[in-house]
């Protein structure tokens, strides 16, 4: 009955939402000094002078993706730690500094999260997304809120903003996929237009699976027995509801207003046991995540802009292990946290080429636990920044400093140290022949990490005086873009980056005994350097024949240099292969459209100790699909069938924790 009452929700979900109202949010890119012209995805990625990837919406349409993780590992330099299936924690490191480093925005405005410091990715929808986009060091736009210059990297959500035909007063898009391991996704988004300046969005998903997948155990070396086994607790059941209210109060000024709300219950199926697999993981988590979010804009003239932003966020967050060995029979732990934001953004254009910003925030969160004697604390940040960007025929360069100031709190027991810092920024890019399109590129960037709540008041685990992570980021690069023969249906880029990092006082999490409570660890001092290689093109074959191509290559060397004397001095940090990649190819038919992607990644260890009992083999996975789309007189039909894990390997990407073998998936959609 309570798939069926879940069934039913959404439904009269897809009901009420026809009586939204949406419009289409107003951008004039000539009307804002800082950009200069609309470009393609990939041209931006060639001019930024530090390095950008983009997947379009059409371009993940292709990646066999369900979650916005499996998009996110076809980016150069990223790693994700994923726990095996749909309801698996799964989290983005970006040139090893770690998931705490690496923002996540969501339509303009930060997701944060003051226990854990890391946002799962896996919860995140790909159904309605416009663009995913991940920044290495800072975007070149300056003109954003102060929170937005502070973390080593930033992977930016965007997404669609609906457009109307003339007359027309509502379209939208509704969904199905259906799979393996009980898979059902259904999902619907709409939107309605009720006149030219005001209008809403609406958008319902349900995700639910069983999850349950065979896989083979190894007890041992190649050779050694085997055994076959079900994975059992992975069942998953998520929830997302949004919308959005947008306003065009004049020419000149406009605003935006959205709800979020996501719950999800699922099973924790915890790390393989040999010779004891039937007394598996009982654990369960339940998570519910709600904010409202706004901005306003007004253009003032053609040198000034002024744009505020206000969030109010709340988080909850239940634990619980029936089976645990303990005097009450059980160990459970349920949080709650919240966060109120404001901040405010000027952009003035002194001259044509020059501009400068300033913008500052604040934000206040507290954690809240059903534990006696808890300590309940409260943290309240200030983050300002001034910037400044030139752009000339052939150099491009911007610069900023932040300065964050936090004031630390608590209701019962002792509060953590206040913390404060400078944190500068420097990038250049330059185009040294004025009819190529080759690109030098540098940034530096220093950034601060300050410890979560989990690292300084969790019972057993935190440190009240832990230290804050330090980085210093330095990057230089080429990107080349060219068209093939003159035909501008053809065309080819490439882009090159080496970087050297290096973090003080690094703190990394590892999985305790379940996946819930994290063991934090300070290393001291990580040096990283890396190359990230990407190269792509399209290719038009004969008349509407086209093939695109595009590869990624990673090269990291990720090495604990904190202390000469101990065993794990100039080891590379667990979980950080030295080599990956990814590639992907879509022919495009007139009558079928093909898709294969590729993911591998070389060997890495599960132990900062790079000892031969803590190596993991390395990994590929292939998948591929076919799709056509079928215009009719109300819209059009698109059908995919996609077959993934094509080599049916159960690989780990973290030790204990198999990956689903193979699996197929069907997609449904219409378009309205």
């Amino acid at each position: 009955m309570k798939i069926y009452r879940k069934i039913v929700f959404l439904l009269l979900t897809i009901v009420v939402s026809t009586y939204g109202v949406y419009a289409q949010e107003s951008i004039d890119t000539l009307k804002l000094p800082e950009v200069m012209i609309t470009e393609r995805y990939n041209n931006r990625e060639i001019r930024s002078s530090a390095p950008v990837q983009i997947l379009s919406g059409d371009q993940i349409r292709y990646l066999h993706t369900l979650q916005l993780s499996d998009a996110v590992k076809h980016f150069s330099g990223v790693t994700i730690k994923d726990y095996g299936g749909i309801g698996g924690l799964k989290t983005i490191s970006v040139r090893s500094l770690g998931a705490h480093h690496t923002a996540v925005t969501y339509n303009g405005v930060t997701i944060t999260n003051v226990q854990t410091g890391q946002i799962d990715i896996g919860r995140f929808s790909l159904d309605n997304v416009e663009q995913v986009s991940l920044y290495t060091g800072q975007n070149d736009q300056i003109f954003m809120p102060a929170t937005a210059f502070a973390s080593a990297s930033s992977l930016v959500i965007q997404n669609i903003k609906p457009q109307f035909d003339k007359g027309e007063r509502i379209n939208g898009k509704a969904s199905v996929k259906a799979g393996s391991f009980g898979l059902f996704n259904p999902s619907l988004s709409t939107n309605i237009r009720l006149s030219n300046r005001l209008a809403i969005t609406y958008a319902a998903e349900w995700l639910t699976s069983k999850g349950e997948y065979p896989y083979l155990l190894h007890y041992g070396n190649k050779g050694d027995s085997t055994s076959l086994e079900r994975r059992n607790n992975t069942d998953v059941d998520n929830l997302r509801l949004e919308g959005a209210l947008f306003a065009d109060f004049s020419a000149n000024t406009k605003g935006d207003l959205r709800a979020y709300y996501y719950q999800s219950e699922r099973g924790l199926p915890g790390a393989t046991i040999f010779y004891n697999t039937k007394n598996y993981s009982q654990q369960r988590l339940w998570d519910r995540t709600f904010f409202v979010q706004g901005n306003m804009e007004h253009i003032f003239s053609r040198k000034w802009i002024v744009k505020g932003n206000a969030k109010y966020n709340r988080g909850y967050l239940r634990y619980l292990d029936p089976a645990y060995q303990g005097a009450g029979g059980k160990y459970e732990d349920i949080f709650n946290q919240q966060e109120t934001y404001g901040g405010v953004s000027v952009l003035y254009r002194a001259f044509e080429r020059l501009s400068f910003s300033a913008s500052s925030d604040l934000s206040s969160a507290t954690m809240h636990a059903e534990r006696k004697n808890f300590t309940t604390p409260t943290r309240l940040t200030s983050r300002s920044v001034m910037a400044a960007k030139w752009i000339g025929e052939q150099v491009m360069a911007t610069t900023n400093l932040l300065y964050t100031h936090t004031f630390e709190s608590a209701r019962n027991g002792e509060a953590a140290d206040n913390r404060s810092k400078l944190s500068p920024y420097f990038s250049i890019s330059v185009k040294p022949f004025a009819e190529t399109d080759l690109h030098l590129r540098a940034f530096y960037k220093n950034s601060f990490r300050l410890p979560t709540f989990n690292d300084l008041y969790y019972p057993a685990v935190g440190t009240r005086d832990l230290k804050p992570e330090d980085t210093h980021q330095l990057n230089a690069g080429i990107t080349y873009a060219s068209l093939l023969e003159n035909n501008s249906d053809s065309r080819f880029s490439v882009t090159l980056d080496a970087y050297r990092n290096q973090v003080k006082n690094k703190i990394v999490a590892y999985p305790g005994s379940n996946l819930h409570v994290w063991t934090m660890v300070n290393v001291g001092k990580v040096i990283i350097t890396g190359m990230d290689l990407s190269a792509e093109g399209i290719f038009s074959l004969k008349d509407q024949v086209q093939l695109f191509l595009g590869g990624n290559y990673t090269f990291q060397s990720a090495l604990d240099m904190s202390d000469p004397s101990k065993s794990t001095y100039k080891h590379q940090i667990a979980y950080t292969p030295r080599h990956s990649g990814s590639g992907r190819a879509v022919l495009q038919l007139p009558w079928l459209d093909v898709g294969y992607t590729l993911l591998w990644s070389g060997e890495r260890y599960s132990n900062n100790y790079n000892g031969k009992e803590f190596r993991m083999k390395g990994y590929s996975d292939h998948a591929l699909s076919v799709s056509r789309d079928f215009p009719t007189c109300f819209g059009s039909i698109d059908l995919q069938l996609e077959a993934l894990n094509l080599l049916d390997k159960n690989y780990e990407i973290v030790r204990n924790y198999p990956m689903p073998g193979r699996s197929f998936r069907i997609n449904a959609s219409f378009t309205f």
